[in-house]
């Protein structure tokens, strides 16, 4: 059912989606550069990364699939680190994850694929806060992500120590909860932030969760914010109360022979 209803997705973009030109990836070597992208960083548990992103001080926000392991066994919050602006071997901040929130929806060994993305998100609090001095955090976008052109700042294979900046690609069609886009994305990109421009205003619209390939054509897909974020707030709030590092369902994807978290590829 999930792949006739893509196919059938992917069959009406070929008729109603124009063409847009995507960028190239530009690497953010240059601190001038990476200076306004510095809370976009790495998530590591040793063995593998995501990407993630600085929503607050003390919150990252990524894909849910980058906190289970390979076999999607939870690993305790402890493993997680969270580098944010990750370049060459030094990170501008660096702080280990006490506590994790995620949809009440998602299940990462789900056959339901779609439910499955719709809800790949996870916001993550830290040990301690990050000072708004050393690095802003990005704000989320309230207005719902329609088709647009976006921006990706990601990791990925092959450009693992250094972000690297897509300034144009396209949100091609949302379908329940998820985004269906053509922007340059690989392994380690999960999680990366999709950002909305509305003048000198750059938000968060959107988290990568992966790629599907229908009929030889490649797309990557998105979570749709953000309620997701409200109510994962709402769920690090609830659940403060008690012991802060246990959770449920908990993990870092490790390192595959391809280089980085997985994606989801049904």
């Amino acid at each position: 059912m999930f792949l006739r209803s893509l196919i059938a997705l992917a069959l009406a973009l070929l008729w109603t989606v124009p063409a847009v030109a995507e960028t190239p990836l530009i690497g953010l070597d240059r601190n001038e550069q990476a200076l306004p992208w510095k809370a976009v960083g790495r998530l590591e548990n040793g063995a593998g990364y995501c990407t993630a992103t600085l929503i607050a001080p003390d919150l990252v926000l990524s894909a849910a699939h980058c906190v289970f392991d390979a076999q999607g066994e939870a690993l305790a919050p402890s493993r997680l680190k969270f580098r944010a602006g990750f370049r060459n071997g030094t990170a501008e901040a660096e702080r280990h994850v006490v506590q994790i929130a995620l949809p009440e929806a998602y299940a990462y060994k789900s056959d339901d694929w779609i439910r499955r993305i719709a809800n790949d998100v996870v916001l993550l609090r830290l040990d301690q806060a990050i000072p708004t001095h050393v690095i802003s955090p990005f704000k989320i976008e309230q207005r719902a992500l329609e088709r647009s052109e976006v921006s990706v700042v990601s990791y990925g294979r092959g450009r693992d120590s250094l972000p690297s900046l897509q300034q144009r690609c396209s949100v091609l069609r949302s379908y329940k909860g998820m985004f269906l886009m053509d922007c340059d994305t690989t392994y380690g990109s999960s999680g990366a932030p999709v950002f909305r421009r509305d003048g000198t205003q750059i938000r968060i619209a959107s988290v990568i969760s992966g790629y599907v390939s229908i009929r030889g054509t490649r797309h990557t897909t998105a979570v749709a914010l953000p309620q997701q974020v409200r109510a994962l707030k709402a769920k690090l709030r609830a659940e403060a109360t008690g012991p802060v590092a246990r959770v449920n369902r908990i993990g870092v994807g490790a390192r595959t022979s391809s280089g980085g978290a997985k994606f989801i590829r049904p």
